[in-house]
């Protein structure tokens, strides 16, 4: 973890490769026409990512390649890590410190399959991303696409540059949506193997090395669509 120095976000590291020439071309295509205000550039970024790539929690995630963000940028599809990876790279670009942090979320709301794949309904390293804008941090959450939030029944997130942007407790029909468990810390580059590793710890090795499986042998992970699947709502009180 990197200390809170905002000129330490606007490098480029392994995976957040801002230095990326399709990075670069893609974030001056979204400012185009922008002002030279942090904050309306972040809020430009942070949409496009946003909706832009839809997110799919079914990709392979055990090498740094799998989040380096001009593959999500090809790819047109990550879950929350790579989605911040992405928005990280071209908030760099764009000259804002920009980097990236991790919590544990319990997730009320998703698909019955997902929950059977996890085995749980908390997702470990969950990603989000902080704008280092007018003095502060300020937090932004690009992970659902508006398309997949609609099919869920939750307001698509917004994100306006002054405000922490996290999930919404409660959805459309106010039930328990997403709670914070518990907070990583941030991040300059994406932790890859201290990811791997809390995986392992939380969801089992066995079955983290199975999924590194599916998608090396078998292949049957890319046969699979989050967006189609079966919503769960699980109402818990609390």
């Amino acid at each position: 973890m990197i200390k809170n120095n905002p000129k330490k976000f606007l490098s480029a590291t392994a995976i957040i490769d801002s230095d990326n020439s399709e990075i670069i071309d893609y974030t001056k295509t979204i400012l185009d026409g922008t002002s030279d205000d942090h904050v309306e550039k972040a809020v430009k970024l942070y949409y496009s990512v946003r909706d832009g790539i839809w997110y799919d929690p079914y990709l392979p995630f055990h090498l740094p390649e799998h989040f380096k963000a001009s593959h999500v940028l090809k790819s047109g599809r990550a879950f929350c890590i790579g989605k911040a990876s992405l928005l990280c790279a071209v908030g760099r670009v764009s000259g804002i410190p920009t980097r990236v942090g991790f919590a544990n979320v319990r997730n009320h709301l998703s698909t019955k399959q997902f929950i059977e794949f996890l085995g749980t309904d908390i997702f470990v390293y969950h990603a989000y991303v902080e704008f280092y804008l007018e003095g502060q941090w300020v937090r932004a959450t690009p992970a659902f696409n508006v398309e997949l939030c609609r099919k869920h029944n939750v307001a698509p997130l917004e994100f306006n540059g002054e405000e922490d942007s996290l999930f919404h407790p409660y959805n459309a029909d106010n039930r328990k949506f997403m709670e914070y468990l518990e907070y990583h810390g941030t991040y300059a580059d994406i932790p890859v193997d201290a990811i791997v590793s809390a995986w392992e710890e939380a969801y089992g090795k066995e079955r983290v090395t199975e999924w590194i499986r599916m998608w090396e042998e078998s292949g049957v992970l890319k046969q699979r669509d989050f967006f189609t699947e079966e919503v769960v709502n699980k109402s818990i009180n609390s």
